[in-house]
């Protein structure tokens, strides 16, 4: 028989050890505290959508980045309506000639709470997985997992992947181990600190944290572009899932299996 007449099977998945129940615990403590994070943080950011480098930042400076999600990216519509004196130089108050978007308060207090249940809850991961092995088994990349061909082959299974192509639990690929291996060693706690140095009460304290990474604006913008990798992080995470058999891998993570 020829070769090509022959219907090959598709390569059957690694075998799979399923998830533990702490790992699933913690994993939707996170799910649910990263989905409040990045809600909250986006009505925080379009209070204010413009980045600067540095310590301070106001609507008189020009931004490194301004990011069009509400109108309040636009400093310079004001409008003149009050002059209290008729004499050269007088005092003026201005509005704006738009109304402004402003969801400070609530969305402030319930990121902080989320915050603190998300670090709770890695503090749990970490500890039970560093103690356990599964950190430094499953999720720390080997260096022959960093060869470039090694991360562009696995790279390719993972985009052709179909349902009950991609295991539901460990052995993770070497791309896989990669992704998590920077989302739970660099972003994350990146995430934390420069959360926390943009808190004036903390870097009173600890006043390092500003020499740190260079002011509250540049801790600031650090935070918005560590928080939009795990975006995309969590997007392709989300993205796979559906892709590789959304019912198999919601039961495994949900009952281990």
């Amino acid at each position: 028989m020829a070769e090509d007449d022959v219907t090959r099977a598709p390569a059957p998945p690694r075998a799979a050890r399923g998830h533990r129940g702490w790992v699933r615990s913690s994993h939707w403590a996170i799910a649910l505290s990263v989905l409040t994070l990045v809600v909250t943080g986006i009505l925080i950011l379009a209070v204010h959508p413009r980045l600067y480098w540095g310590e301070v930042g106001n609507d008189l400076m020009p931004a490194l980045l301004e990011i069009p999600i509400s109108n309040n990216h636009q400093p310079g519509e004001f409008e003149q309506t009050t002059v209290f004196a008729n004499i050269p130089g007088a005092p003026v108050s201005a509005d704006r000639t738009y109304r402004i978007f402003n969801q400070n308060g609530w969305a402030r207090s319930l990121h902080f709470l989320a915050a603190w249940i998300l670090v709770t809850a890695g503090l749990f991961y970490a500890v039970i997985g560093g103690v356990s092995g599964h950190v430094w088994r499953d999720i720390v990349p080997r260096i022959r997992d960093l060869a470039p061909r090694t991360l562009l082959r696995d790279a390719r299974e993972h985009l052709r992947a179909r349902p009950g192509g991609v295991s539901a639990g460990p052995p993770y690929g070497s791309t896989q181990k990669l992704a998590y291996a920077l989302v739970v060693f660099i972003a994350l706690p990146l995430m934390l600190v420069t959360g926390l140095t943009m808190s004036p009460t903390v870097t009173a304290a600890l006043p390092f944290l500003l020499d740190l990474f260079g002011g509250y604006q540049s801790a600031r913008t650090v935070h918005f572009f560590c928080f939009a990798f795990l975006f995309l992080f969590l997007a392709v995470h989300v993205l796979m899932v559906v892709v590789t058999g959304f019912r198999d891998q919601m039961r495994a993570m949900i009952m281990g299996k």
